[in-house]
C-alpha cells in the first residue's frame, strides 16, 4: 500500500475541516481578546474570557463522551460547526454596535466553550473511523502537523486582519466558518458507534481508562510532563530579562516549539509511518522533552535558548503522534468518545495549570530555578512512567 493511500477523500475533507476549524479558533482569540481589552480597559475581562470557556468543557465533560459515542461523530461535528458559525456571527453584530454589554459576548464565549466540549472528543474520536489501522501513526503525524501550524500562523495572520479590517474581521471568519461546515459536510454520515442505554455508561469511559494501562499511562503522562514541565508561560520573563533579546526575540522563542513539531510531524507523516519499538520510543522522547527543557533552563544565549525549545517541540510531536495512536487503537470504538472527552480533560487540565504552575514557582523562586525544577520533574515523570507503566513500554506495535 502506497504513502499516499491515507488520504482518502473522506480524510482529506476532515483535515481540512479541522484545520480551518483551528485556525479560526487561533485567529478569534487573538481578536476577541484585543477587542474585549480596547473597549473595556479591564485585564480582568482577559481572565474571564479563559474561565468562561474552560468551565463548561468541565461541567459537560460526562454527557459530551456520551454523546460522541451514542450520536453520529459526523453530526456532531456538523452541530460543532454550526455553533462556531453562530458565535462567530454574534460576534460580528456585536462588535458592530456601538456601545455593547461584555456580558453578552462573555455568554458567547461560554457558548462557544459549551460547543468546543462536544467538538474536541468528537475530532479525537472521529479519526480512526476515517483512516485504516495501519495508516493511523500517520494520520495522527499529519493532523497535528496541520494543528501546530494552525496555532502558529493564526496569531501573526490575527495581527495584521485586526489591522486591516479591526472589527470586521468576524465576518472574515464568519466566511471561514462557512468553509468548516462545507468540509464537514462533504464526510459520510456515520452510525452510532454504541447503542446502549443506561445513566451508567455516563463515566464508562473513565471506568475504561482506570483499567487499561496502555490508555492510562499516555493520558497521565501527557497530564503530567505538561504540567510540570510547560515553559511556554516564563518565555516573556527569559526574552526581557534573562536573554534581553526584546519582544523580536519573544516571537522567534514563541514560533520554535511549533516550528519543531510542525517539521517532526512532516517526517513522521512521510518517513516514519510506524515504529517497531514503540513504547521505548515514547519514552526516550519524553527524556529528550525533560532534557531540552533542563538545557533551555540554563541556556544564555538567543541560539541555545531557541535550538533547545526546536527540541522541545519536535519531542513532543514524536510523544503526541505515538500517545495519540495508542490511545484510540487501545480503546475500542464505542467508548472512544468518552475516553476522548477524558483527554480533552487532561489536556485543558495540564495546559492551564500547568501556566499557572510554571508562573507560580517563578514568583516564588525565580524563573531559572522554576524551569531547572519543571525539567527535573519530568524526567522523574518519564523515567517514573516507564517504571510504572510497563505494558506501554513494553508496547511493540501500537496496532498490538
Amino acid at each position: 500500500m502506497t504513502q499516499s493511500s491515507v488520504f482518502t477523500s473522506r480524510f482529506v475533507w476532515f483535515l481540512f475541516g479541522r484545520g480551518i476549524f483551528s485556525a479560526i479558533e487561533s485567529i478569534m482569540a487573538v481578536a476577541f481578546a484585543w477587542h474585549l481589552y480596547e473597549r473595556t480597559g479591564d485585564p480582568f475581562d482577559l481572565a474571564l474570557v479563559g474561565l468562561f470557556q474552560i468551565v463548561p468543557v468541565y461541567l459537560l465533560f460526562p454527557i459530551t463522551g456520551w454523546a460522541v459515542d451514542h450520536i453520529s461523530r459526523s453530526k456532531i461535528l456538523l452541530a460543532g460547526a454550526t455553533m462556531q458559525l453562530a458565535v462567530l456571527s454574534g460576534f460580528a453584530l456585536l462588535m458592530m454596535t456601538p456601545e455593547f454589554n461584555k456580558w453578552y459576548l462573555l455568554a458567547l464565549i461560554s457558548l462557544h466553550g459549551c460547543g468546543k466540549a462536544f467538538m474536541s472528543p468528537a475530532l479525537q474520536a472521529t479519526l480512526p473511523n476515517l483512516v485504516p489501522p495501519h495508516h493511523l501513526n500517520q494520520a495522527v503525524a499529519i493532523t497535528s502537523t496541520v494543528w501546530n501550524i494552525a496555532l502558529t500562523v493564526g496569531p501573526f495572520v490575527a495581527g495584521i486582519l485586526i489591522a486591516l479590517l479591526d472589527r470586521h474581521i468576524y465576518w472574515l471568519l464568519v466566511a471561514a466558518a462557512l468553509a468548516t461546515l462545507t468540509c464537514f459536510y462533504q464526510i459520510p454520515t456515520m452510525g452510532a458507534a454504541n447503542t446502549g442505554k443506561g445513566k451508567r455508561d455516563l463515566l464508562g469511559g473513565l471506568r475504561f481508562v482506570r483499567h487499561n494501562q496502555i490508555v492510562l499511562g499516555s493520558l497521565s503522562l501527557d497530564l503530567f510532563i505538561v504540567l510540570l514541565g510547560s515553559v511556554v508561560a516564563l518565555l516573556p520573563v527569559y526574552a526581557a530579562d534573562i536573554l534581553k533579546v526584546g519582544p523580536e526575540g519573544l516571537g522567534f522563542l514563541r514560533a520554535m516549539p511549533a516550528a519543531g513539531a510542525v517539521l517532526m510531524g512532516i517526517y513522521l507523516s512521510r518517513f516514519k509511518t510506524e515504529f517497531d519499538n514503540t513504547g521505548n520510543t515514547l519514552f526516550v522522547s519524553l527524556g529528550v522533552f525533560a532534557l531540552s527543557i533542563i538545557i533551555f533552563a540554563l541556556s544564555d544565549t538567543m541560539w541555545l535558548a531557541a535550538g533547545a525549545l526546536f527540541v522541545y517541540g519536535a519531542s513532543d510531536m514524536i510523544s503526541v503522534v505515538i500517545r495519540g495512536a495508542a490511545v484510540q487503537l487501545n480503546t475500542p470504538d464505542e467508548l472512544r468518545g468518552r475516553v476522548s472527552a477524558a483527554n480533552s480533560i487532561f489536556i485543558a487540565s495540564s495546559n492551564q495549570l500547568g501556566d499557572f504552575r510554571a508562573g507560580a514557582v517563578a514568583a516564588a523562586v525565580g524563573p531559572v530555578a522554576a524551569t531547572l525544577a519543571g525539567g527535573a520533574c519530568a524526567m522523574v515523570i518519564a523515567v517514573g512512567g516507564a517504571v510504572w507503566f510497563k505494558d506501554l513500554r513494553r508496547l511493540k506495535k501500537i496496532e498490538n
